[in-house]
């Protein structure tokens, strides 16, 4: 009997952003929106399930402004039962960028990022180098 096999190669097309801020999600939202002009508001969070384990949830925000524009999601690294991206526990927050966004686009978001006073680092991260990036595909 002839076996095939399913190859399955998940999808990395994203910028993804780490911060670290000690404020709580609502509050980092507001600083972002505030010296951002963006619109971060609260959608459903995040629910992962594993295999004969317990579901776990990640506080989750979305800014989109139409669909030709790149959507941002922030995401909470500790949630419910865990962290979102075990191997970078230092990471409070992630900023997920999902469609396309050019350099100088890119450049002035993590440049504004940073002038907020309460955000200690933000900075891009390679989505395929990390253990766990399939809790990143949503």
């Amino acid at each position: 009997m002839n076996k095939k096999f399913l190859k399955l190669e998940l999808d990395f097309d994203f910028i993804l952003i780490s911060i670290t801020s000690p404020l709580k999600d609502y509050r980092l939202c507001y600083h972002i929106n505030k010296n951002l002009q963006f619109e971060f508001e609260k959608i459903e969070d995040l629910e992962i399930t594993y295999a004969g384990a317990d579901t776990k949830y990640y506080s989750r925000y979305l800014y989109h402004v139409d669909e030709f524009a790149p959507a941002y999601y922030l995401i909470a690294n500790k949630g419910l039962g865990g962290y979102l991206v075990p191997e970078l526990k230092e990471t409070d927050y992630f900023v997920l960028i999902k469609e396309f966004i050019d350099e100088e686009d890119l450049s002035f978001f993590l440049e504004g990022l940073k002038k907020i006073e309460d955000i200690q680092v933000a900075v891009e991260v390679n989505p395929r180098k990390l253990k766990s990036k399939e809790n990143l595909i949503f």
